[in-house]
């Protein structure tokens, strides 16, 4: 599994749960994140470079647990270089598995997104929902700050309170008939409890962790030949590519138990 940081950890989080036979090799690219405001050539390059370290370390799928690397490089890596690496090895992602089910949620047909700058700004979650929902009508609303306030450990102060209640209001100025809201970066659950506090009663609110553990199982099911490759000693390793200190320091947020990371270097 590759983030650009910790966010991915909550999908993690639910893998562990949901699949717990499997190994697991996690690598955050603390170092140079955050991603959301990077180019989609800058985002491809760190992606494909931490997605061939995940290779090398013998695993043979990758899940992007990073919306904004699903959005911007992973198109990219499946059509062009996995051919090439190697054409039996895989890289899913985690925007795929969430519009597959938003609209089984929405009786107004209207969906929310929340999600970082470079997600809303490529659109893919309005390109995904059209193909499995052309009906439901999708508003987005970047959410800068969020991030950085969840990384710092600030998730109930009054500023945090005003940006989580700023972004919402300016998502449902697009449209008062939004019934489903999709959060669309792997931190934003650390904020669930506060973004409810905000949000209209009736409104369904999709985090992505066990939707992206059951689209896995069910992936898994269908392609037998990549369950069969995949090794089964309940392993957990944990990688950054920044200070070992501070990822275990921050992690057990994210992941809900104690976190022991290595270093990598890129």
């Amino acid at each position: 599994m590759f983030d650009s940081g910790y966010g991915g950890l909550t999908i993690l989080k639910e893998l562990v749960n949901e699949l717990p036979q499997y190994d697991y090799l996690y690598l955050g690219d603390n170092a140079r994140a955050p991603y959301g405001s990077r180019s989609y050539d800058t985002v491809y390059e760190y992606t494909l470079e931490c997605v061939q370290h995940l290779f090398d370390k013998g695993c043979e799928l990758v899940i992007l647990a990073c919306n904004t690397a699903s959005a911007k490089a992973l198109r990219t890596i499946q059509q062009k270089d996995l051919p090439l690496i190697d054409p039996k090895k895989r890289v899913l992602g985690v925007i795929r598995p969430t519009t597959e089910i938003v609209g089984n949620y929405s009786k107004t047909k209207h969906v929310g997104v929340l999600a970082t700058a470079g997600t809303v700004n490529s659109n893919s979650y309005v390109i995904e929902i059209e193909k499995f929902f052309p009906e439901l009508k999708v508003f987005q609303n970047a959410c800068p700050l969020w991030v950085s306030l969840i990384e710092n450990n600030e998730l109930e102060g009054e500023g945090t309170q005003y940006f989580v209640k700023k972004y919402i209001d300016e998502l449902f100025s697009q449209s008062k008939e939004i019934d489903t809201i999709i959060l669309g970066c792997t931190h934003y659950p650390i904020l669930k409890p506060l973004i409810e506090k905000y949000l209209p009663p009736n409104v369904t609110l999709l985090t992505q962790g066990s939707i992206v553990a059951n689209g896995l199982k069910d992936y898994l099911h269908r392609h037998p030949e990549m369950e069969a490759l995949i090794t089964k000693h309940q392993l957990l390793e944990f990688y950054t590519t920044d200070s070992v200190e501070q990822f275990n320091a921050h992690a057990s947020l994210f992941f809900g138990q104690e976190v022991n990371s290595k270093h990598l270097s890129l």
